[in-house]
């Protein structure tokens, strides 16, 4: 089987990389769009997928929706939002079964593109706007969504931090929306911010699979009729100095303690040295041996989990536990511990080893998939880089110790958010 080939094509209005590949027995298309975290929009724009997948034109309800994929061999189609870096990234994925494997079929890949197309363009409309009934379903959805993280506490205390953290910072938003903001949605302020975003937004298309890269690229440029527009170009964050660590504390009738602490690097992935700060984040809380599992959980026993997790758009790290209130003060020391240890480059070669193992395999795994080929080249596009898979490979074998513990000096802790019960305090 032949390595897969990507090759890139700039059509108005947004950017087609088509995939070539036969290790897939379906041809995915992948349309992501992008705009600034911005408080005015957000929430109308985590609300627009889900709106625009209730119904087009050629398939007016959610039920007729789906019937039309069934009919294309069970093709499955979704859409979400997610932040990378300070973008929105809005998402919508269609799968379809290559024909070759089936007898008799020549146009799937056509029929796909279609459908796709009108979830975009053609969405089903009453008197020039989205239905009523439609919006008002999807707000109700949206707003259990947003409440269910108030629910998921160690999701909430993620989201809390963040919002402490980056207070006057578009990245203190969350992806999902917010909850007062869903209300005074209505049906043709969500159709206005619709034809906003599909003129405005910067735009890549992906397609991946058994195809022949400048006719899967004409067959989208038909099909997608995007207009010409200026492309939005993310800003490099300024890494702010730190001064004073912030401590927040709060109480809720929880039983566990929810303790998550914020970290600033320069390093993002743009970066030559972002190789080195995945090996650091790796070695450091990033998997089941690193530092942090190992000696705040296994040989202490004061947390239920200990990690640490990286945006690397944004320079942001934040290591994580649950703990019992009477473990918070000798948590935080032996976390602050075991930080101090990587900036003295107190790291053995087993460490480096089984970091590098992993890391390495969570990217062959995640290009063994169309969607997470699609998110590793996106990386690229959305930190204006070129760097192949391949390289990143051997970039993180690169790694030395040395480079380890320069990348772990970069990282400053910023803030404290610990969230715990109201008995425990009191």
């Amino acid at each position: 089987m032949e390595a897969a080939r990507e090759q890139s094509f700039n059509h108005p209005g947004c950017t087609v990389h088509v995939i070539e590949t036969e290790k897939y027995k379906t041809n995915t298309v992948i349309i992501k769009l992008k705009a600034p975290l911005e408080r005015e929009t957000i929430t109308m724009r985590a609300l627009l997928p889900h709106v625009l997948q209730a119904g087009t034109e050629n398939a007016p309800s959610a039920t007729a929706f789906r019937s039309a994929l069934d009919d294309l061999y069970g093709a499955t189609f979704f859409a979400d939002s997610a932040k990378k870096g300070d973008g929105h990234v809005l998402t919508f994925t269609i799968e379809v079964a290559n024909e070759t494997f089936l007898h008799g079929e020549s146009d799937l890949f056509d029929q796909a593109l279609s459908v796709m197309s009108d979830v975009l363009f053609r969405p089903f409309l009453k008197e020039g706007v989205f239905p009523e009934k439609t919006v008002m379903q999807e707000k109700r959805s949206l707003q259990q969504r947003i409440r269910s993280i108030y629910d998921d506490k160690t999701r909430y205390a993620s989201m809390k931090l963040v919002e402490e953290m980056y207070k006057d910072d578009p990245y203190a938003l969350s992806a999902g929306g917010i909850l007062e903001d869903v209300e005074p949605i209505t049906s043709a302020a969500l159709y206005d911010y619709y034809r906003k975003t599909l003129a405005g937004d910067t735009i890549d298309i992906f397609v991946i699979g058994d195809v022949k890269a400048a006719e899967a690229a004409a067959k989208i440029e038909a099909h997608f009729p995007f207009e010409k527009r200026t492309a939005f170009f993310q800003k490099k964050s300024a890494s702010t100095q730190v001064t004073d660590v912030r401590v927040i504390h709060e109480t809720q009738q929880i039983n566990q303690g929810k303790l998550t602490i914020g970290c600033r690097t320069s390093v993002t992935y743009a970066d030559p040295q972002f190789a080195a700060l995945q090996v650091f984040n790796g070695v450091f809380g990033g998997f089941a041996h690193s530092k942090l599992f190992m000696n705040v959980r296994e040989k202490e026993s004061l947390a239920y989990y200990a990690a640490s997790r990286l945006d690397s758009h944004k320079g942001f790290l934040m290591m994580l536990a649950g703990i019992d209130q009477k473990n918070y003060d000798k948590t935080v020391k032996i976390m602050n511990e075991q930080l101090d240890d990587m900036k003295e480059g107190r790291i053995t070669d087993l460490e480096m080893d089984q970091t590098k193992a992993l890391l390495k395999n969570q990217l062959k795994e995640s290009s063994d998939t169309a969607r997470g080929m699609v998110e590793l080249l996106y990386h690229n596009i959305a930190a204006g880089v070129d760097r192949p898979i391949e390289t990143l490979i051997e970039e993180i074998d690169a790694v030395t110790k040395e480079e380890t513990a320069a990348a772990a000096k970069t990282v400053v802790v910023d803030t404290v958010y610990f969230l715990s019960g109201k008995e425990e305090r009191e």
